[in-house]
């Protein structure tokens, strides 16, 4: 059975492209998992900065711009 150089060419793109896609969803997994982790970190950072300004008495809002800005 004789191929037809052509549509050996395609195969092989389609093979290359497929790959691409396999390692393209793993680096996107990978860079939701960070993001998720981030994001979880950043709501731990705000919550200890607002039990730690209530604790103090501190009446301002982490969160609220300085009024220099």
């Amino acid at each position: 059975m004789s191929h037809d150089p052509h549509l050996t060419r395609l195969e092989e793109q389609i093979a290359h492209l497929t790959r691409m896609v396999e390692d393209l969803s793993d680096v996107v997994a990978r860079q939701e998992g960070a993001i998720t982790r981030l994001q979880r970190q950043a709501e731990m950072l705000v919550e200890r900065e607002l039990a730690r300004a209530e604790a103090e008495g501190d009446p301002a809002d982490p969160n609220q711009r300085p009024p220099h800005w």
